[in-house]
């Protein structure tokens, strides 16, 4: 007997309609194996009737709530007036359930033309009960640095999405568009902005990456991942500060001490902040007469030798003991960001900057310094010297509006 999947909605709370999946005949639950006759899809609409929450006693004498549309003076539902984003949402996410109504009345109702492989797979799949997210934290574990900090933050993104319950048998390409589309309509957890683009491929990067890892262990029987498009970088502003400004700072004094010195350094240095929080007294080296920085990235993982200047290694302080770190007890995060914007408020500089614009910084005074493009690629650890060739494009920008600063009265 065919089984009638049909894709309905109803009303939840803050005017929202959650999708979900009605079989007729009952089935059983792919998890419990109890019969039912709904699959709820963690799926919502924006609603276009405004909706309120009604408070009533049932039979048994229990206080209960239930969703109910507001009415106009003429007795009908109120009709909310939809943005062009909220009706483009509720198009894209109805699509993503179609797909999914459509997959599930295939496995339902197609048993008898499966493939040996199709069956096979199906047969996997059941297999694998264990929770995606559980793997997932396990493969965060195991990371280092700034990488470690990302996958934590795709982490709680994932526990967030599924109501912390993902496991393997809900991985299919389906839930991956979903998660991308998640990421780039959520908003951060450290704020109100939503996720910024790149951020969002950064973390979408991550996230395929873990499909592709629990692929090869055979936790899924194919890479699910493998199709779905990745998300697209987008150039981003790098604020720097000019060697002025820089200079304002060094006469400036900071309520941090240690951060100006760290800042500072970074500026002359081109160092990442995690390699800054990380950097120990052997990584420092005296070869002929020239003080030398060799260390492992904390990003890319590779091992560099950045020469630094006397004036670098001045802001190092005393010397101590070998595995002991340079910059002990620094603090870099949001928190502490404010000494930060404090210190640039005391300078005078009203430019939008973090502490990871030191870097951006040292590359563009050294390209504007004539270093040429795959000097400072090296300097930078860069593996790609198009990385780099992105502060060319800055330095151009600054040629061009100083060719317009000359005018004669023609």
């Amino acid at each position: 007997m065919a089984i009638t999947v049909t894709l309905l909605k109803r009303s939840v709370y803050g005017n929202r309609e959650a999708l979900y999946l009605d079989f007729y005949p009952e089935i059983p639950h792919p998890k419990t194996g109890k019969l039912t006759r709904r699959e709820f899809l963690h799926l919502f609409l924006i609603s276009e009737i405004e909706t309120e929450v009604y408070d009533y006693i049932d039979k048994k004498g229990k206080d209960q709530k239930k969703i109910i549309p507001v009415l106009n003076k003429a007795g009908n539902p109120k009709i909310r007036k939809l943005s062009v984003w909220d009706k483009q949402h509720n198009k894209d996410t109805w699509e993503i359930a179609e797909k999914i109504r459509h997959r599930r009345d295939n496995e339902l109702n197609k048993p008898l033309i499966y493939s040996e492989l199709e069956k096979e797979r199906l047969k996997t799949r059941i297999i694998s009960t264990g929770s995606f997210l559980e793997f997932f934290k396990t493969l965060a574990d195991k990371k280092r640095g700034s990488d470690k900090d990302n996958w934590n933050v795709v982490y709680k993104y994932l526990k967030d999405h599924t109501n912390g319950k993902l496991s393997f048998q809900d991985l299919d390409e389906i839930f991956c568009e979903n998660f991308k589309k998640f990421l780039l309509n959520h908003n951060a957890f450290n704020g109100d902005n939503p996720i910024s683009q790149n951020s969002a491929c950064t973390y979408f990067v991550k996230f395929k990456a873990a499909v592709k890892q629990a692929y090869k262990d055979k936790k899924i029987v194919s890479n699910v991942s493998s199709g779905v498009s990745p998300i697209k970088l987008v150039e981003a502003q790098r604020n720097f500060l000019t060697l002025d400004e820089l200079n304002k700072l060094v006469k400036t004094n900071c309520y941090d001490p240690m951060l100006k010195r760290a800042f500072l350094f970074s500026c002359l240095t081109g160092l990442r902040k995690s390699d800054i929080t990380s950097l120990i007294w052997s990584e420092l080296e005296l070869i002929d007469k020239r003080y030398a920085i060799r260390f492992r990235q904390q990003k890319t993982k590779g091992i560099e030798t950045l020469w630094i200047s006397d004036q670098a290694f001045s802001l190092l302080g005393e010397p101590g003991k070998p595995e002991e770190k340079v910059f002990p007890g620094l603090k870099i995060n949001s928190y502490y960001s404010k000494y930060l914007f404090l210190w640039l408020h005391e300078a005078g500089i009203t430019k939008k900057i973090s502490f990871h614009c030191a870097r951006h910084t040292f590359a563009t005074l050294q390209i504007s310094q004539s270093t040429d493009l795959y000097t400072v690629s090296k300097m930078l650890g860069h593996k790609n010297i198009k990385t780099t060739a992105i502060y060319a494009k800055v330095i151009d920008k600054l040629k061009q509006d100083a060719a317009d600063r000359i005018k004669l009265d023609l």
